[in-house]
């Protein structure tokens, strides 16, 4: 093929991927405002679904396994599932630790013929505390991302007071302005107080369904202001600057630990890539020891002292600010 052949395809091929881009970057153009109007957070899409702001209220917190009024008197495991903003209920969460439980027990006693004492501790990891983490790991960035919008959303409120709106109002616009989690967690707050809970209360629960330290500033501050007056536009001011700081400040020290961090993930990696490695070209390095007595209770003594390890450097990076 010469040189005129190559080009004249290489040309072609630009040419095509030129006009997909171009037709994708046109729909984006187009869809996303609309996009954003019609969903711009959960409760919305809800309202939208149903006839009244009521229903709304009952579908969204159905969706999270929120029964009842007082999000306090939920167990730790319930509130775990409300603060992760998943929408699974307890029952499914557990079918599905079931089946992975179940899962693994047969792959590893079965299949790969491990004794049943080691088959049945993979399965409680695997099965039963790893989807835990996971759901933990997804609270903890659902609350980091209300913690970022918090602020914005104060400032909305206290330019909706000085406008002259009472609270319920400067709230409710927090929840029709901005995207999850804030959006749906103030709108929830505001169809509370709609139907029959007082501020105090459905402010309590806006923190127990977030989870987040920095709100029970917000629901202090509203609460003594509606007990005893004050100029809650200047305290909500000075809890948005505040916060502000506080945002900055966990920046700088997670720039600051980002060596370790990183030394962290590469010490925690490491192992298992080079496990993987050596195992792709030379299976026989595992397997033909892998029928020796002493062979998994090593191995498990080494996944332990490395995760031992892994958390002493977690602890050393982990700083509380």
């Amino acid at each position: 093929m010469d040189q005129t052949a190559l080009l004249r395809i290489g040309f072609y091929v630009c040419t095509t991927l030129a006009v997909v881009l171009a037709a994708q970057a046109l729909f984006l153009l187009v869809m996303r405002p609309v996009n954003r109007r019609q969903s711009i957070n959960r409760r919305l899409r809800a309202m939208a679904e149903t006839e009244s702001g009521e229903q709304a209220l009952k579908l969204v917190k159905a969706e999270r396994g929120i029964v009842g009024d007082d999000i306090q008197m939920l167990s730790w495991f319930r509130r775990l599932l409300v603060q992760s903003g998943l929408r699974i209920g307890v029952t499914r969460l557990f079918t599905m630790q079931a089946v992975i439980f179940g899962a693994v027990f047969a792959i590893a006693t079965l299949l790969l013929q491990v004794p049943q004492l080691y088959g049945l501790l993979a399965a409680v990891v695997l099965g039963g505390l790893l989807p835990i983490q996971i759901i933990r790991f997804i609270r903890n960035l659902r609350a980091s991302k209300f913690a970022t919008q918090l602020p914005d959303a104060l400032d909305i409120v206290v330019r909706s007071l000085r406008s002259g709106h009472p609270v319920p109002t400067a709230f409710a616009l927090v929840g029709k302005e901005m995207s999850d989690p804030a959006g749906t967690e103030f709108g929830l707050t505001i169809d509370e107080m709609t139907y029959g809970l007082d501020m105090q209360h459905a402010l309590r629960n806006l923190g127990q369904r977030v989870g987040l330290a920095d709100l029970s500033l917000l629901v202090t501050a509203v609460s003594l202001q509606s007990s005893s007056g004050g100029n809650l536009t200047e305290v909500l001011s000075n809890l948005s600057k505040v916060l502000r700081e506080r945002f900055q400040l966990r920046r700088k020290v997670r720039s600051l630990s980002a060596e370790g961090r990183m030394s962290g993930y590469g010490l925690f990696v490491l192992p298992m890539l080079i496990a993987g490695a050596i195992f792709v070209q030379n299976p026989g390095y595992y397997t033909d020891v892998a029928s020796e007595p002493v062979f998994l209770p090593i191995l498990g003594g080494l996944i332990i002292w490395s995760l031992i390890g892994d958390l002493i450097m977690y602890k050393m990076i982990n700083f509380k600010y």
